[in-house]
């Protein structure tokens, strides 16, 4: 989980930085990010879940890849497994507990290049109420100016990390080996440059 999932978050190396980097506010698009989870069952499968609400925005500067200020929302109740049972467990209180904690969050202050076009994110995420580091594994796919349509610069971007949902006290299932206490986070996403 997060997101807040950063989603959406970028590559950016702060020590590297000319002085006069130009920073632009990127929001999510909406209908281009994805944010998943996978998380193993008993052993047999890792099972996919998928959040459909998703926002968010970051600053960042498309020359030198400074990235900042992060902040990514994920509607806890938007989690669909393909399976209506499955759905309510994971929605009820033995994992995300929509009902008292509607929203996951994620947020970073900047990144770490690694080379051009891949780097870390370390930020905070987030559930549940209890918030922990998450470093964010993020490759950058391209910027560009969309080819239709609103016509703006979009920053394409695929992400992953790994967390441990019992260190959020989402222990269902941990002791027996019935749910993975490793929750695998995949995150796709374009961000569209907001001036």
């Amino acid at each position: 989980m997060i997101r807040s999932f950063a989603l959406a978050a970028l590559i950016g190396s702060a020590a590297a930085l000319p002085a006069r980097a130009e920073m632009a506010r990127y929001d999510l698009d909406p209908d281009h990010v994805v944010v998943a989870i996978l998380v193993n069952h008993m052993g047999y499968e890792n099972v996919l879940g998928t959040f459909a609400d998703v926002s968010g925005h970051y600053m960042f500067d498309p020359e030198t890849h400074e990235l900042g200020a992060v902040e990514v929302r994920v509607g806890s109740a938007s989690v669909e497994t393909r399976q209506d049972d499955r759905d309510g467990h994971v929605k009820s209180g033995d994992f995300l507990n929509v009902g008292e904690f509607p929203e996951i969050m994620f947020t970073a202050d900047g990144g770490t290049a690694t080379s051009d076009t891949e780097g870390t994110v370390d930020g905070t995420v987030t559930i549940l109420g209890v918030s922990k580091p998450l470093t964010l594994l993020v490759t950058l796919n391209q910027i560009a100016v969309y080819p239709f349509g609103h016509q703006k610069e979009v920053v394409g971007i695929s992400a992953r990390a790994t967390l441990k949902r019992s260190e959020f006290g989402m222990t269902y299932g941990v002791a027996n080996g019935l749910v993975g206490d490793d929750v695998n986070l995949i995150i796709e996403a374009e961000a569209i440059r907001a001036d």
